[in-house]
């Protein structure tokens, strides 16, 4: 699978945009700010409906204009798929596949598999667990079409149980047989979501621990752990022994939706006592095993965009990355860089095709 063309119409800090790709190798190069990540984030658009980098739809409309349009031509298994990802002020966003419409965006997750590293995957390890669960999320649903909708159902009763707490304080009131509904539900729906993240973290590890070695060219001891309170209750008991806890702070303590990942070397979390070289192998191996594991399951080759890449690792290990085409590991990447010179020395050693854009 390769993109062949990509179009975009009022996009970040494009008016009009027409760029025609090598199916191989492509890198944007110029410098900071002149839209070479917009570019990026537009082929990422096309494959999940939204920016990598700012969900909100309205903020990636080109400043004093109404609507932005995303447009590319691919090549999927001998056949051409025109994939169109439009937004207009106060409407709905629209994707649309070969001229018909998406009833619910979560169809078009997977059809275009992608990988994109940028150096914004630093929050993997900087925030939250919110960050780390979603980076778990898009893997899994990248390949599995029941997860997605599971998760989607899972966060849907997570929103009305919440509602149903706050109507309870509001009212002075209490029903605990509307309650039970939602708790059954989350049981069912976050048993089941627990039970594909473990099995995901399983099939996962190896991947990610042989990627390290790789980049890293050093036996360390990494480790990647899944952490979730349904490892060690049933959810509907973690409900029923919360609940007044719930009560008081009026939403869902505890379930899938907090569960987190451990990122962990030489036995110590890697977000202090990881070096920053450290942390920037450990990045690049996760969102290459995500490439991996991606590509096993969907039998598709993803889409790899190395965004800003120089900025990670250095010109060897980048040439190590890129050099890997040469076994058809990869199908098409994009690379974005500020030194021109620098992309061209790391890809025309790797004797495939590739195209440079100066933007």
């Amino acid at each position: 699978m390769f993109l062949r063309h990509l179009s975009l119409v009022n996009y970040k800090n494009f008016d009009s945009k027409t760029l025609e790709f090598d199916p191989v190798i492509n890198c944007l190069v110029g410098d900071n700010g002149v839209g070479k990540t917009n570019v990026l984030d537009a082929i990422y658009h096309l494959s999940f409906g939204k920016s990598y980098f700012n969900p909100v739809s309205t903020q990636n409309i080109k400043h004093g204009t109404e609507f932005f349009v995303v447009e590319g031509e691919f090549e999927k298994e001998n056949r051409t798929e025109k994939i169109i990802c439009s937004f207009k002020k106060g409407t709905k966003k629209v994707i649309k596949r070969n001229g018909k419409p998406y009833e619910k965006f979560s169809e078009h997750i997977g059809f275009l598999p992608l990988v994109m590293i940028s150096p914004a995957d630093r929050d993997l390890i900087l925030e939250g667990s919110e960050t780390r669960r979603k980076f778990m999320d898009e893997v899994i649903s990248q390949s599995d079409k029941s997860y997605l909708q599971n998760l989607i159902k899972y966060n849907k009763v997570i929103s009305q149980r919440n509602s149903l707490l706050k109507y309870f304080v509001a009212n002075h009131t209490f029903d605990p047989n509307t309650l039970a509904i939602y708790n059954e539900q989350l049981h069912g729906l976050g048993t089941e979501i627990h039970k594909k993240r473990v099995e995901f973290i399983e099939s996962f590890i190896p991947i990610f621990q042989e990627q390290y070695q790789h980049i890293s060219e050093k036996d360390e001891q990494i480790l990647l752990s899944y952490e979730s309170q349904l490892s060690e209750r049933p959810l509907l008991e973690l409900l029923e022994s919360n609940l007044e806890k719930d009560r008081a702070l009026q939403y869902t303590s505890v379930g899938i939706h907090k569960d987190d990942l451990g990122f962990t070397i030489a036995g110590h979390p890697i977000k202090k006592f990881g070096s920053q070289g450290q942390q920037k192998s450990f990045l690049i191996a996760l969102k290459l095993a995500q490439f991996h594991f991606i590509k096993e399951l969907a039998n598709t080759t993803p889409i790899l965009l190395l965004d800003d890449i120089f900025d990670k690792l250095d010109e060897h290990r980048v040439s190590q990355i890129v050099g890997l085409v040469k076994n058809d590991n990869f199908g098409q990447i994009f690379i974005s860089d500020t030194h021109p010179e620098r992309t061209e020395n790391v890809v025309k050693n790797i004797h495939q095709s590739y195209k440079i854009f100066t933007l």
